[in-house]
């Protein structure tokens, strides 16, 4: 059965976009169909891949609008079994024009059931807020994973996130779970990093994945150089950590 993952975290900057991509791009990698969906008006996820966003014609926007199919806006990247449902700017104005609409929380539902069989995991990469988009990928998802970044303020907002999830479970999507959390940017150099971790495996009864997301120069490079971390440089610690989390996803399958 597909697996339709939500990467959200409505904290900026904790490393859900690099998340996105490099797993997408790792799961990919090891043999799996993989769509990744680009919800972020900022669409990061999008040029990360190397996808020019003004030439396009077709992007999720004009998906939810119902002025093309799913289908009809994918784009192949250039990791094998990859494919990309881009973003556009024109995103962030979404919510007013889908407002009037009977059920504006299943827009992207009702447009990814077409193509659920026709990969083995979709991944979303959502804003940074818990706005309509938001609620659009947790009514989609089977499963949400949160990456947490390794710093003092890591848990603030966690539970508002969580809140969230929740609600969604009780009133739109009863299957939804927390796939888990993943550590961002880890510098095992500093008690910080290690103390953040101690806090949130005190604090959270969620599944912790054993992959921690080092900070690395690397995955920071990449992309500006619109390419995964497994094709921009294949041996960095950053491409065996995705790697690892990959593994660590396609394993709880089993």
């Amino acid at each position: 059965m597909t697996k339709v993952i939500a990467v959200a975290n409505q904290k900026g900057g904790v490393g859900k976009t690099t998340t996105a991509i490099n797993l997408s791009a790792c799961l990919a990698e090891a043999g799996e169909k993989v769509l990744l969906i680009d919800i972020d008006p900022q669409g990061n996820a999008t040029s990360g891949l190397g996808i020019n966003k003004e030439e396009l014609e077709n992007t999720v926007y004009e998906m939810m609008l119902g002025e093309c199919s799913v289908k009809q806006c994918m784009v192949k990247t250039e990791q094998d079994n990859l494919y990309l449902v881009p973003s556009s700017v024109n995103l962030a104005g979404i919510e007013l024009e889908i407002s009037t609409l009977k059920e504006p929380q299943y827009v992207l539902k009702n447009e990814v059931d077409y193509i659920m069989d026709d990969f083995d995991y979709i991944m979303i990469d959502c804003p940074p807020s818990l706005n309509m988009l938001t609620v659009n990928a947790m009514t989609t998802a089977t499963s949400i994973l949160v990456p947490i970044q390794c710093e003092y303020y890591a848990l603030e907002g966690l539970s508002q996130l969580i809140y969230t999830i929740s609600l969604v479970q009780e009133r739109l999507n009863s299957d939804l779970v927390i796939e888990g959390v993943v550590f961002t940017m880890y510098d095992a150099r500093t008690n910080l990093s290690n103390q953040v971790v101690d806090n949130v495996k005190e604090n959270l009864s969620q599944n912790i994945y054993k992959t921690v997301i080092p900070r690395n120069v690397r995955l920071a490079e990449a992309p500006s150089f619109g390419q995964p971390i497994n094709i921009y440089d294949n041996k960095s610690q950053g491409a065996e950590a995705y790697r690892n989390l990959a593994k660590e996803i396609i394993e709880s399958e089993g």
